[in-house]
């Protein structure tokens, strides 16, 4: 079972990445537009508010982020709080916003969009890299899950109302996709919607799913290697991380929850964790 790490009550917790250089996790509340940062036993250690949402960011090095915002890519410095705008995103489609985005290791950020009252399939998956930004997933409603194989072979994405995770050739210089999308998994029978995702060392892939109190982690032929539990239902997203990447990190929401279920959950929003016997990856860098 997961542990309360930071009781940070966020309507939307996601996005979560562990800054290896600067030895902290970092993660969104999306609906309240804050960043926050802690060590690894959860001590705050930064809190940034934004004037429009960020859902995921990438680490450009120890003292600034490649921001995924509401309508652009942007750079963002952690000290002073200034961003420069890289590229655009969407930002003729005010419906829209960003949501999971994960970067290849070859340095491509793949961003997800999707639109803002959730259902239409007005969605898309681009990738980002060395300055140009293509659509590579068109028509998706909830882009999650997006992670990589450790070789940078293989992308894994799922557009979460599907339940089912899905999985394509890439290439592992520039991380574009090269192959057709084919079912990793069929997940409509587990627990909960299949929401973000990690893959660890040994290329399993941990999902985080939403209504589901769990993250699961699956073997790379797609079948259940095991569950960790989490003390509340609406799961989001998971993230290796602490000095040997052993720690797994895991946050939450109560967005859509009523006051009772708040009440009977207590800590949902919370950033969660437990300790490992197989470790993570450090997070690639984005290359600008």
């Amino acid at each position: 079972m997961a542990k309360l790490l930071v009781d940070s009550q966020c309507a939307l917790g996601e996005g979560p990445f562990w800054h290896d250089g600067r030895q902290q996790i970092f993660w969104f509340d999306i609906n309240n537009r804050t960043l926050f940062a802690a060590n690894a036993e959860g001590a705050p250690e930064g809190e940034w508010h934004f004037d429009e949402i960020v859902a995921a960011a990438a680490i450009v090095d120890n003292d600034s982020l490649a921001l995924a915002t509401e309508t652009a890519l942007k750079r963002f410095d952690l000290a002073s709080g200034d961003s420069e705008h890289l590229i655009d995103i969407e930002r003729d489609v005010p419906a829209n916003r960003t949501n999971d985005s994960r970067v290849h290791p070859s340095g491509a950020f793949w961003i997800g969009t999707m639109v803002k009252d959730e259902g239409p399939k007005e969605g898309s998956v681009y990738h980002y890299r060395a300055g140009a930004l293509n659509r590579i997933i068109s028509n998706a409603a909830i882009p999650n899950a997006t992670c990589f194989s450790p070789d940078g072979t293989i992308a894994y994405w799922t557009d979460t109302p599907t339940r089912k995770i899905l999985k394509c050739r890439t290439d592992p210089e520039t991380g574009m996709p090269v192959g057709e999308w084919t079912i990793f998994a069929d997940v409509s029978g587990h627990p909960g919607y299949p929401d973000g995702a990690v893959i660890d060392s040994e290329g399993f892939l941990w999902n985080a799913r939403w209504g589901g109190n769990c993250v699961i982690r699956y073997a790379p032929d797609g079948t259940i290697d095991r569950i960790v539990d989490v003390p509340v239902s609406q799961v989001t997203c998971p993230a290796f991380g602490g000095k040997d990447f052993k720690r797994l990190f895991i946050t939450s929401a109560n967005k859509t929850m009523s006051p009772e279920q708040i009440a009977a959950e207590k800590v949902a929003g919370g950033l969660f964790y437990i300790d490992l016997d197989v470790a993570g990856l450090p997070e690639a860098r984005i290359q600008l």
